[in-house]
């Protein structure tokens, strides 16, 4: 069907012609057509001018909030920095909690993720004052740290409101379990206001009806507002219709309520009157008038649900892109290293590591850049990048010169990988010492050892004529400057344990996760933060000789794993490493759920895993990763995929 109306200008002729349709047919037309028509309009120089006068008297502003509601605009117009050289020097003068929340929300809106610790501070803190609007503002720019905090907010009965905010931003993360508390909060009389406002931000089509249902039994018109609103950003007709409605209700909150959720619901038919509003007698609502005509003149965010491409293609030249590892950095972007291989694909070729930064989640890369040449006699590979407690963007890599002189490094950079420090020595011993990408822990305050640093290593003193390894870690307690061995190992029969990856335990226990020869990922567990450790057991899912990669979902508190779930008894590495896939543990890895493929090709392999999670304003959180893939046609080649899926992905 194709849509008889585009939205091209917001004065002048083409609305003069457009004045004999009411605003409820214009919605019920946009609406039938919005699978064909851009969610967009095109603002005249005069008025984007407008809008950002609007926004820069209100950020200056002697009203607090209307202050930080004008910032969230100029950053969503694309004006981030100014909100930032705002902003920013007011916050250490700030001794009030939640304006404390308010301003680290709009800076990390501004590309300043590093201000989210105030805010997880706050939560997480014993004074109460500051946790709704730090649960409220986290949930605003899509940020969780470890989600522990935020999940101990959702869990306690006390404080309903703070309940909800924080269900609000797990359900945002990815949590199934939180969007069924906010969907079942509808039917309390006390709760359905909050939690129609955040299912309008986090809930899906299904959630109409519901709400439809809410509206209709609703007596009190505020209420009923935020039902209505909620509807419109989930597309329903009459809901867009109501809206449009509250844009010239006698109430000048209503109109602000309305305003906002214009722009959520890309209800592009009320621009007009949002222009109109740009003059409204109430600052909050000509406030959120400029911002919401600012996001519609934007383009919609892409919200693909599988974002993966080869982001490293092996070559003749460089037949080898493995053990990769990706970051969100501090602005937002993805910075995603990876060694590169030349002359060979063998473990002893040489080679360097490379970066790319992506902007855009993934769907584009720059360039490849050199982040760290070849100072080993044989070459440098398997690196990590980390935050780490200082803020430093922590860079750990092996440095390999010869088969019994293999050792991890450390380097830092204060400018989020642009440069780095002179190296510090992590497996300061002698022997070769493997660690693999992606894999180095800092524990938090459950463990009783917080901040502690534990590099998980696997170590022979001569690979070519000792090829059996065990398993330790090399630990720091003053944030990476110093290190030291710890006291226990683990050891497996045959090669040995191998490939280690760590996790803490809910209850602060460390868990330590092995490649082994016997059909099985080993598991061994340590009561002292990573230092001793009990004896080898199964962790359950069947393995080839391949590491396994397990984190902690922030949003749910469920455990992921990913590996390779085959086993052949005779064979190489104990079978292909194909499939990859994933399960979930929700008992801390006691038992895991099916198994899902993330790859399946039987004529490739798939190993070397790397896992983070991710948020943002704009986006539902993900599992971002990382892991190397075979050439069909030349197995020898070696590539290095990216791939981005929600969380709920592993949940389905």
């Amino acid at each position: 069907m194709k849509c008889a109306i585009h939205l091209r200008r917001d004065s002048g002729p083409a609305w003069r012609r457009l004045s004999g349709l009411t605003l409820l047919s214009m919605l019920v037309a946009l609406l039938l057509c919005r699978a064909t028509v851009a969610q967009t309009i095109e603002l005249s120089d005069a008025t984007r001018k407008h809008c950002l006068e609007v926004l820069r008297a209100g950020l200056r502003g002697d009203d607090f909030w209307p202050s930080i509601h004008a910032a969230e605009g100029l950053t969503l117009g694309g004006h981030g920095e100014e909100v930032v050289a705002y902003l920013a020097p007011r916050l250490p003068a700030e001794k009030d909690d939640q304006r404390r929340c308010g301003l680290a929300r709009e800076l990390v809106r501004a590309s300043r993720r590093e201000y989210a610790e105030v805010m997880l501070s706050i939560l997480s803190g014993e004074e109460t004052h500051g946790h709704i609007h730090a649960a409220e503002s986290l949930f605003k720019v899509g940020e969780l740290g470890d989600g522990a905090a935020m999940r101990a907010a959702a869990a306690q009965t006390d404080n309903s409101v703070l309940r909800l905010m924080a269900a609000a931003a797990l359900a945002k993360g990815g949590s199934a379990k939180a969007l069924q508390l906010l969907r079942e909060s509808l039917g309390d009389a006390e709760q359905v206001r909050i939690a129609a406002w955040i299912l309008g931000r986090v809930g899906d089509k299904t959630d109409v009806d519901r709400l439809e249902a809410a509206r209709k039994s609703c007596t009190d018109p505020a209420v009923r507002v935020n039902l209505e609103h909620a509807l419109a950003a989930l597309g329903a007709e009459h809901g867009l219709a109501a809206l449009a409605k509250n844009l010239r209700d006698e109430d000048g909150a209503t109109r602000t309520y309305a305003a906002t959720f214009a722009g959520d619901a890309r209800a592009v038919a009320v621009a007009p009157r949002l222009k109109e509003m740009l003059a409204d007698e109430h600052l909050d609502a000509r406030i959120r008038a400029a911002q919401s005509l600012l996001v519609l003149a934007s383009p919609p965010p892409p919200s693909p649900d599988d974002n993966t491409s080869i982001v490293y293609r092996a070559t003749d030249a460089n037949p080898r892109y493995t053990e990769g590892s990706v970051v969100q950095l501090n602005n937002g972007e993805l910075l995603y290293a990876v060694t590169e291989f030349s002359g060979s694909g063998s473990d002893f070729a040489k080679a360097h590591l490379v970066a790319k930064r992506s902007s855009d989640g993934g769907a584009t890369w720059s360039d490849s850049q050199e982040i760290q040449s070849n100072t080993g006699t044989m070459n440098v590979m398997s690196v990590t990048l980390r935050r780490m407690a200082n803020g430093d963007l922590g860079m750990f890599y092996l440095q390999k010169n010869s088969e019994s002189d293999l050792d991890l490094l450390l380097r830092r950079s204060q400018d989020e990988g642009v440069s780095f420090s002179d190296p510090v020595v992590v497996t300061d011993s002698d022997g070769y010492h493997v660690v693999n990408n992606d894999r180095m822990l800092r524990l938090s305050e459950r463990s009783g050892k917080p901040g502690r640093w534990l590099a998980p290593a696997a170590s022979t003193p001569d690979v070519r004529t000792n090829n059996h390894f065990k398993s330790h870690c090399f630990i720091s307690d003053d944030d990476g400057r110093t290190w030291r061995a710890g006291k226990g190992e683990v050891d497996a029969k045959r090669r040995g344990a191998m490939e280690p990856e760590v996790i803490e335990l809910l209850d602060g226990r460390v868990m330590m996760l092995v490649r082994t020869q016997l059909g099985i990922i080993g598991k061994a567990i340590s009561d002292d933060g990573g230092d001793n450790w009990g004896p080898l057991s199964s962790l359950g899912p069947v393995a080839p000789e391949a590491p396994a990669t397990c984190r902690r979902i922030p949003a749910t508190g469920d455990l992921l794993l990913i590996w390779n779930n085959t086993f052949r008894e005779g064979e190489g590495h104990g079978g292909k490493r194909t499939p990859l896939s994933a399960s979930i543990s929700s008992d801390d890895g006691k038992s895991w759920s099916p198994p899902k493929n993330l790859e399946g090709n039987p004529l490739r392999t798939y190993s070397y895993p790397s896992l983070i999670f991710t948020g943002g304003p704009l986006q539902r959180g993900r599992a971002v990763m990382s892991y190397w893939e075979t050439d069909e046609n030349n197995g020898r080649r070696i590539s290095n995929r990216f791939r981005s899926l929600p969380v709920t992905w592993f949940y389905r």
